[in-house]
């Protein structure tokens, strides 16, 4: 069973906060849930919607089908028309009473709750978590109660099950951070990581870390180094531009080798691109933003469970080699909630900070130094240092990387699908519905994991996919393994979007024929 429902209206209707209870009450229910996040660069009024895919089995994406539209105004029919099915379900107002507007997306919910079949005490349950103590609670579960009760319409008579857990990758994020024993937060809004900057703010208030907004990218990036330098663990974000500000200092912050750790999200197309929507056109920036030559880490989640895992192990290598860790995501999987059976957290042991504050002497400097922090123009000592600060630090840092999941593979078959990021979970729904197909999945791309060559030579087919225009990842894996991936056999996306499954499954029976 694969249900996708299509939850639009205008911005500022309260769509994203009906989709996200909605997943959290279909999950508690027994059924996994993905939420996608479809927005544009508005405030109110402009056309936005949400698609929530509810399943049986595991799923990380949505489909292009619709099987229930929940429209909030009229325009949402007119503009998803071509993609309903002849028998999807309509829920708009001609069919749920409206009688307190502030509160619209409430009496949706408990509507779409009583045609899904389910109890409505999960959903009264999220509604309990989100608006309890807040002006319109009772408002709230008064809409819900009432749309239930009074939809008369078809029910589709689901059975609840095991429960399972929701997290958004923003969540997983800032979750695994706290949890690393973060200090001190440093952020400058730029969608897709402004929502990380925003729960952690919220945070303070029962958290030991501090969050600040300092007045642009450049700021961010040197201010931290300052608080690095002092003791604290750091974690700073932005996306695009916003990174490309903060270059210098992290040059710097490689020759200081103060412990640093970077979130990139990236998004759609370059400069501003298109802000709210997705892409992975920032892997070579990731990878080599900054002059010259230093340690650097950069690992790229797929999913929530990986977010909250790989933060952690950016954070290890932070404090234990004292270099720079880039978390690579991207707005796809910052702002889509998926669903687990069990998310267990990470149990690795970030490393405590030692600090000699206080007992001699410390110095971070940008100039070429010497061990003891002296500046030098001496060949001789530029050469120790840099071997020490590059070369062997490097060395090292590739050897403990073999110590974590580097890379997977899923599925067994001749043709290997080759990826990063978001894009694992329409790969693996697709690979559901076709044999004799797997999927290498790579996390790390700095350091690499060259291993990966066994699996593209046994391969009888390798297929890339990248949501970028030029196939950055084929040329990172041809400059790591030396293994080509052709041109006619990368599957490139670069419409701000991410890939949904059907794409996917249609350029297999193309490009496997």
């Amino acid at each position: 069973m694969r249900l996708n429902i299509l939850i639009g209206g205008k911005a500022g209707q309260g769509l994203n906060e009906l989709a996200s209870i909605l997943a959290r009450a279909i999950s508690a229910a027994g059924y996994y849930s993905f939420n996608y996040r479809d927005y544009g660069s508005w405030i109110a009024g402009g056309p936005n919607f949400n698609i929530l895919c509810v399943s049986d089995k595991r799923t990380g994406s949505f489909d292009k089908e619709l099987d229930i539209v929940v429209a909030l105004d009229d325009k949402t029919l007119d503009l998803h028309k071509k993609e309903f099915k002849k028998n999807s379900i309509l829920l708009t107002e001609k069919n749920v009473s409206i009688e307190n507007e502030k509160i619209r997306n409430m009496y949706f919910a408990g509507a779409l709750f009583k045609i899904l079949g389910l109890d409505k005490k999960f959903l009264l349950l999220e509604v309990d978590k989100k608006f309890k103590g807040k002006s319109l609670y009772d408002e709230d579960v008064k809409a819900v109660n009432s749309s239930y009760d009074n939809y008369s319409g078809m029910s589709l008579k689901l059975k609840s099950g095991k429960s399972k857990e929701v997290m958004n990758g923003t969540e997983a994020v800032v979750n695994s951070s706290l949890d690393s024993g973060l200090n001190v937060y440093l952020g400058y809004p730029m969608t897709p990581t402004t929502g990380v900057l925003t729960m952690l703010a919220q945070k303070q208030k029962t958290g030991n870390h501090f969050v600040f907004e300092p007045e642009n990218e450049i700021a961010v990036a040197n201010m931290a180094l300052g608080a690095s330098f002092a003791g604290s663990k750091v974690m700073i974000g932005s996306s695009g531009g916003g990174f490309d500000l903060m270059t210098e200092a992290l040059s710097a912050q490689g020759i200081m080798e103060l412990p640093l750790v970077v979130h990139l999200g990236q998004r759609g197309s370059n400069s501003t691109g298109v802000p709210t929507y997705t892409g992975q056109g920032s892997l070579k920036t990731a990878l080599y933003g900054g002059n010259g030559e230093f340690a650097r880490v950069v690992i790229a989640p797929g999913d929530a469970k990986e977010a909250y895992d790989k933060t952690r192990e950016a954070f290890y290598f932070s404090e234990k080699y004292n270099c720079l860790s880039i978390l690579l995501t991207d707005k796809h999987l910052l702002e889509s909630d998926y669903s687990f059976d069990n998310f267990e957290k990470s149990k690795l042991k970030v490393p405590e900070r030692k600090i000699d504050l206080g007992k001699k002497l410390v110095r971070a400097t940008s100039y070429e130094h010497t061990k003891e922090g002296h500046t030098t123009e001496d060949p001789e000592e530029i050469y120790q240092s840099i071997k020490k600060r590059v070369v062997e630090k490097t060395l090292r840092i590739k050897e403990e990387a073999k110590k974590f999941e580097m890379y997977k593979i899923y599925g067994k078959g001749k043709t290997l699908i080759v990826s990063y990021g978001s894009n694992k979970g329409a790969i693996l729904d697709a690979i559901d519905n076709i044999k004799d197909v797997s999927y290498l999945h790579i996390m790390y791309l700095s350091p690499f994991p060259k291993e990966i060559i066994k699996h593209l030579e046994q391969a009888k087919k390798v297929l890339l996919l990248e949501c970028d225009a030029t196939g950055q990842l084929a040329k990172l894996i041809r400059a790591k393994t030396g293994f080509d991936i052709p041109q006619k056999d990368r599957i490139l996306k670069y419409d701000a979007r991410p890939f949904q499954p059907e794409e996917i499954l249609s350029e297999l029976k193309t490009r496997l024929k």
